[in-house]
């Protein structure tokens, strides 16, 4: 698919871009090699290919799942204004 001048300039309006009427010819031209490009893709044989979610064989690298801090909540509630059985009470906002 080959785009002209005309084909780059009613995109630019769409897509609300200024685009000068001297580079209309280097924009249809730099777009159509990206569709020529994507119909080559298109066109290979991708029926027995697994998709991928990246392209590199890697595994994540995990921390140990260890407690680095020590309980404060005792410490925390006991400076704020209303709480029971360890959580903190709030006024009600939504009725």
């Amino acid at each position: 698919m080959a785009l002209d001048s005309q084909d780059v300039a009613k995109i630019a309006h769409l897509a609300r871009l200024q685009v000068a009427e001297a580079d209309l010819h280097a924009y249809a031209a730099e777009l159509s090699n990206i569709l020529k490009l994507v119909e080559q893709m298109s066109a290979v044989d991708t029926a027995g290919v697994e998709p991928m979610a990246h392209p590199l064989h890697m595994a994540q690298r995990l921390r140990p799942d260890a407690v680095t801090e020590a309980d404060q909540r005792t410490a925390f509630q006991a400076v704020a204004p209303a709480t029971e059985d360890g959580l903190y009470l709030v006024p009600k906002v939504i009725e």
